[in-house]
């Protein structure tokens, strides 16, 4: 598997209808929100768990996942047995002494947790805070927060259950009442960037770029629930350089791809009311290339 050798930018489109795509522990798992703007808001975190899902989903092959695909931040699973897995299997091992863990061992245990995690070559890890040392990782796939391209607007509903959860509470007459919060509708817009100098270091290669591709454009399918509504994947654009570090600064390229509101329309609530997301290639710099892994 060759190693990713160029450096990429991307733009990713996906939306939300009557869901909760991303909720705010903070405020009651309510949708995040720019509270100046009343923009929609999803953190880096939720789309790289989502990732992440489809990956491990994806590789299993009777019933385990296949070797170089598992993932290190697993539902269930403690990172600190994740971190012990490279000193139970690594050849001739090698002794666990959390910081006073020699180099030499931390650095073999670093390279088979980048070979056998899919997440930590694409992502990169923190994976020294346990006494099972296996370094750091720098990973060459960063993502921004999205943001929608328009306000929302998000709801309270109050939602009740019939059954009982005790039976003290059937005196009460009155089943069990709780919160869900949704948004109508949110068209959002996510930036990605891919360092192939950081590949180098964690063995992301073109297969695994590819399996990123594929997970953008299918991780919505196998997450699906109420709460969340309707989440689908609409639009990638990827801008692929000739070297490197790149032929123009990725801000330069996102500024080219544009979308608005149809004429006429105030209150979007789906992808038709807006005009679909383009580009004008007629102004791509010398050295960049345009693709489109789904549409």
């Amino acid at each position: 598997m060759s190693i990713v050798q160029n450096r990429y930018d991307f733009v990713y489109y996906f939306d939300c209808q009557d869901g909760n795509p991303n909720g705010d522990p903070d405020s009651d798992n309510s949708p995040r929100v720019d509270p100046e703007t009343f923009q929609g808001l999803i953190s880096d975190v939720c789309l790289k768990r989502k990732i992440r899902d489809y990956v491990y989903q994806r590789q299993q092959e009777d019933d385990k996942v296949k070797k170089g695909f598992d993932v290190f931040v697993l539902a269930g699973n403690t990172l600190e047995s994740r971190q012990r897995m490279p000193y139970d299997h690594l050849n001739g091992g090698i002794k666990a002494d959390g910081p006073k863990t020699k180099p030499s061992d931390i650095n073999r245990a670093r390279a088979w947790m980048c070979e056998n995690f899919f997440d930590i070559r694409a992502f990169g890890a923190v994976m020294s805070t346990t006494e099972f040392n296996c370094g750091q990782v720098r990973g060459p796939v960063q993502l921004t927060f999205s943001r929608s391209i328009d306000r929302i607007s998000t709801t309270e509903h109050t939602i009740s259950r019939q059954a009982f959860t005790g039976e003290k509470d059937i005196k009460s007459g009155t089943g069990t009442f709780g919160r869900k919060h949704t948004i109508a509708y949110g068209l959002y817009r996510a930036h990605g960037f891919i360092n192939p100098v950081f590949a180098k270091h964690t063995g992301f290669s073109e297969d695994d770029l590819q399996l990123l591709w594929k997970a953008l454009e299918n991780m919505f399918d196998i997450d699906r629930s109420a709460a969340r509504g309707l989440m689908s994947p609409r639009k990638l654009f990827v801008f692929k350089h000739d070297s490197a570090l790149g032929e123009a600064p990725a801000h330069k390229l996102f500024d080219l791809v544009t979308t608005k509101l149809k004429d006429g329309v105030v209150s979007p609530r789906q992808y038709s009311d807006y005009e679909p997301p383009s580009i004008d290639t007629s102004k791509l710099p010398a050295g960049v290339e345009l693709n489109l892994p789904f549409d």
